[in-house]
């Protein structure tokens, strides 16, 4: 069984997408894999009406700080959209390798203190809290492209780490993240009984490809969809055919509640 979260940041020192292992997971169901959707919910103003459009797919918040700079508007922004859409959430102060290595702890615990502050009289006031550095040395490091990657686990532009405790290239402390998020992992409510019938596909992107015709990418919301079934598109009183799904580049036989796909 997988399971599906959204949010997170896809820039180049930002939280990436992956697998990890279920030892330490707080569900009531032991799972052999777990697998832990991302995708970058920006706070800006000008999208908040798209964020909450989408915003019934959000089972998790990680809210990515500077933990240089703090809390800025946009990470106040996030926070009011993270409000609206779940109760849990993890503080993820990002880029701690700025911090000279002997004052790194006092300055970690310090920006930490700040974020408890700002949180106070919002559902987060007790929010679990991680420092870590996604890319060491910053976004020149990133561009150059040292493998530094941040994707753990066996999919598509995956990293692999040949001891489970250690650090992935070019990183800090993101196994100290994937405990946290382990640990507040909560089952979110699927459908029990996921049906053709009850299917509905909330579309983030539809864009055409040669050869394979019109491609829509977003979220089951409900329901099941497979090859071959016929979808309905109400505002445009049409019907058509699935030829084929797709998930994470893989091609699908089925989707359903909390799967990320492409349909075409």
């Amino acid at each position: 069984k997988k399971k599906k979260k959204k949010s997170g940041s896809n820039n180049s020192r930002g939280v990436g997408g992956g697998r990890s292992n279920s030892s330490n997971s707080n569900l009531d169901q032991k799972y052999d894999l777990l697998q832990v959707t991302l995708v970058d919910c920006p706070g800006h103003a000008s999208l908040i009406r798209t964020i909450i459009g989408g915003a019934q797919i959000i089972d998790m918040v990680l809210l990515v700080v500077d933990a240089t700079k703090g809390m800025q508007t946009q990470t106040a922004e996030c926070l009011v959209i993270a409000e609206m859409t779940t109760r849990n959430l993890i503080v993820v102060l990002n880029k701690i390798d700025m911090f000279p290595e002997n004052e790194r702890e006092e300055r970690v615990q310090l920006a930490e203190k700040k974020i408890r502050m700002a949180l106070r009289g919002t559902h987060f006031e007790d929010a679990k809290m991680v420092g870590i550095s996604a890319c060491v040395g910053g976004e020149k490091v990133a561009a150059v492209g040292d493998g530094g990657g941040l994707i753990i686990g066996g999919g598509t532009g995956s990293v692999t780490t040949t001891n489970a405790q250690s650090e992935v290239a070019g990183t800090n402390n993101i196994h100290g993240l994937l405990d946290v998020l382990q640990s507040q992992m909560r089952a979110p409510n699927r459908d029990a009984r996921p049906s053709p019938e009850r299917f509905h596909f909330a579309v983030d992107h539809c864009f055409p490809i040669k050869g394979q015709g019109t491609v829509l990418t977003g979220t089951c919301l409900s329901g099941s969809a497979r090859p071959n079934d016929m979808v309905e598109f109400p505002t445009l009183a049409t019907q058509k055919k699935i030829k084929g799904l797709q998930m994470f580049r893989r091609k699908a036989n089925i989707i359903q509640q909390g799967d990320r796909a492409g349909i075409c």
